[in-house]
């Protein structure tokens, strides 16, 4: 199956977002605020909810587990406030995108014409609010001036709105967070350990979302997926696409595609000079 401008567009901009998850620029920005890198995550993505618990994070990020949000929120707003982790944040974004990709290339105009496509789909986008906690959320904060961090904040935008999305897909499947994580290392796209760890959950707690899946008729004995998973999967991703269609079709195809074309040289430079190398989280992996 052929892919489409506005999944492409999507895909191949990621990069330029998700890089923040594993950028040295963003532990060191919340450990000046006493937050460590694990909970920095948590605070930082959810500091749009303002100090929140546990359970609001634990619903829009979907797939942790909810003892390990537990652990970080509320406790976390002892030490900064929203407003200081959305500031690091950004603050982070700037530092890791010149150290990844230079100064010379963020004031490019090839940047400046990639940040205008993603911000006018960006704010198609936020026609479409409803349901969409997680990007709601982001869709108020302000938006900031240079290019390259406007293209940022135009994809973490058009992420959180294809994955809230992606959430309303799953819950349609009867698909939990621990499910989703094993349909999609079953698929042979991602790597156990690192969800498994990274997400906080047991060998016990895999397991047995694991043997759920097969009862369903999802995973085969050896985990794989089985005719009836690779239908499930292909038709999660079809649904999410659709649920995303708004966004990408305000600006249409054409530019869909020169999106794709403006940002795939810079994602590969983040990716070669390995921006998105997993980690996982400093600490002893739970039985």
């Amino acid at each position: 199956m052929s892919e489409s401008p506005q999944r492409r567009a999507w895909r191949v901009t990621e990069p330029l977002h998700a890089m923040i998850y594993f950028a040295p620029e963003a532990t060191e920005r919340y450990a000046e605020l006493g937050v460590g890198p694990q909970d920095g995550y948590f605070a930082s993505r959810g500091a749009v909810f303002g100090e929140c618990g546990p359970g609001v994070v634990t619903a829009t990020f979907y797939n942790f587990n909810p003892a390990l949000v537990t652990r970080t929120l509320p406790a976390v707003w002892e030490s900064t406030t929203p407003e200081a982790m959305s500031e690091a944040r950004l603050s982070a974004v700037d530092a890791a995108l010149t150290r990844g990709l230079g100064a010379g290339t963020l004031a490019s105009p090839e940047v400046a014409e990639a940040a205008a496509l993603a911000r006018r789909a960006a704010e198609a986008a936020t026609a479409w609010p409803q349901g969409r906690p997680l990007f709601a959320a982001h869709a108020e904060l302000p938006w900031p001036d240079q290019p390259h961090l406007v293209l940022w904040h135009a994809q973490t935008l058009l992420r959180e709105f294809r994955g809230d999305g992606h959430i309303a897909a799953l819950v349609t499947a009867g698909v939990g967070g621990i499910e989703a994580l094993l349909l999609h290392v079953a698929s042979g796209e991602a790597d156990e350990r690192f969800l498994r760890v990274s997400r906080g959950w047991t060998r016990e707690a895999w397991a047995a979302a694991a043997d759920g899946l097969r009862v369903r008729g999802l995973l085969d004995a050896d985990g794989g997926l089985t005719e009836a998973g690779r239908t499930l999967r292909a038709d999660l991703e079809e649904t999410t696409d659709r649920l995303a269609g708004p966004a990408y079709d305000a600006i249409g195809a054409d530019n869909c595609v020169r999106l794709a074309e403006l940002t795939r040289p810079l994602s590969r430079t983040l990716v070669k000079a390995g921006m998105l190398n997993p980690r996982l989280p400093e600490r002893k992996e739970r039985s």
